[in-house]
């Protein structure tokens, strides 16, 4: 392979010089996989027994209740108990809600129609609940196995793994409810049969305790808040993530610009999500130079104002090809920008502390996104979806320019240089 092709190529090394991490890495690519099924299969069958684009939305509300009130709570947990068996118990009990998702599907009269509806809203009430404690303590791994020099490689190997699921799973989702005798059903059983693999990567990592156990209570949420408001460069990071999700990620706002602009054709409606996901993926499998990025703050800033324009763009791209590029770029911009806020969270913050801001940064990141469906259709309703897009896209970048100016320790963070280059 041409040597300028490989530093374009993201950096394995994490995946080469940790046995652990690349055990952990592996189960979690076909867990997370399977997991998209599942979420692909349970909207499907919601709005297959109701009908209703609105019993379908109310998903999100079952996700984001949980997410928001357990979230930071979880935190806590996290930074008191040893987060291997933390995660490896929540691990079980995701795979037990992924077994009560195949169980229903087989279920006969019984249990169907409306009552079949709540039991699927329960089962994702639960899962939600278990994934805000289960995400936040598995993110504390990446420190705990790799030395610091490696977080921004191991993020970007973590991020592909995401992209992969949000652009293959739908897919081999609709691949598989097609075939005759398996339909959704399959969707479920593979994805309980993956955790598998994602129980035995948690399993085989060595102990995770915390430095210095914290109290699980309020002073012990108030005390990680308190951290993040101090630490200008993990605030920031924090903000200019909301002002992405909030203000310049519309995806709500594509069904209406479908109808409008190409006719409501579902294949072209289908494109515009594949192509933020194929951006994404694109972006971080060729994201060999964030190796040298030594101010991820700034950088971060930057990928926000490039994701607020590319949104405009695509508010008043005239054709199919030019909006699925800005959206491609959009996505490539949220996969770096996802990777500089996770390595700003991983260096800055101690030990003691870890659980407690991954567990914001959880919530930051899930809450935001249902916010910035609620502002986007807002504004759509108001107006219009394109000047809803528009809006959004130039307030982004307004917001990064407010965030770099108000909070400079955001733009001026280096990462610590390793040993071996000092």
């Amino acid at each position: 392979m041409p040597k300028g092709l490989t530093a374009l190529l993201a950096d394995v090394t994490p995946l080469r010089i940790s046995p652990a991490f690349r055990r952990l890495w592996a189960g979690t690519v076909l867990s997370t996989v399977g997991g998209g099924l599942t979420r692909f299969a349970v909207s499907l069958q919601v709005y297959q027994l109701t009908r209703s684009p609105a019993a379908v939305g109310l998903l999100g509300i079952a996700q984001l209740m949980p997410t928001l009130t357990i979230g930071l709570l979880g935190g806590t947990v996290t930074d008191s108990v040893d987060r291997r068996r933390l995660v490896l118990g929540t691990s079980c009990g995701l795979w037990a809600v992924s077994a009560g998702f195949a169980a229903v599907s087989f279920a006969g009269p019984p249990l169907a129609g409306a009552r079949l509806v709540w039991v699927l809203y329960g089962l994702v009430v639960v899962q939600a609940a278990l994934t805000a404690i289960d995400q936040p303590a598995r993110s504390t791994f990446t420190a705990g196995l790799l030395p610091p020099a490696q977080i921004p490689a191991a993020l970007a190997l973590n991020r592909v793994i995401f992209q992969v699921a949000l652009t293959a799973s739908p897919a081999i989702g609709g691949l598989i409810t097609a075939v005759p005798h398996l339909g959704l059903r399959a969707c479920y059983v593979i994805d309980a049969a993956s955790f598998g693999a994602a129980i035995y990567g948690v399993a085989r990592l060595p102990p995770m305790r915390p430095a210095q156990a914290s109290q699980r209570d309020l002073r012990a949420v108030l005390d990680g808040i308190r951290f993040i408001r101090h630490q200008q460069a993990l605030a920031g990071a924090f903000l200019a993530d909301l002002a992405f999700t909030v203000l310049g990620l519309p995806v709500a706002l594509f069904p209406a610009i479908n109808a409008e602009r190409f006719g409501g054709d579902p294949r072209i409606l289908g494109l515009l999500t594949t192509a933020v996901g194929v951006g994404g993926l694109v972006g971080v499998v060729l994201s060999g130079p964030l190796r040298h990025v030594r101010r991820p703050g700034l950088a971060m800033l930057e990928c926000v104002a490039l994701s607020g324009a590319a949104f405009a763009v695509f508010a008043i791209a005239p054709g199919l090809p030019l909006t699925l590029a800005a959206l491609a770029v959009v996505g490539a911009a949220d996969g770096f920008t996802v990777v500089f806020r996770g390595t700003i969270a991983q260096t800055v913050t101690p030990e003691e502390l870890r659980g407690r801001v991954m567990a914001a940064d959880f919530v930051i990141g899930a809450g935001g996104s249902q916010l910035g469906y609620l502002e986007s259709g807002a504004v759509g309703s108001l107006a219009t979806p394109d000047i809803s897009a528009l809006s959004g896209g130039l307030a982004t970048i307004v917001a990064v320019l407010l965030i770099g100016a108000l909070i400079p320790g955001l733009r001026r963070y280096r990462l610590p240089r390793p040993a071996a280059d000092a």
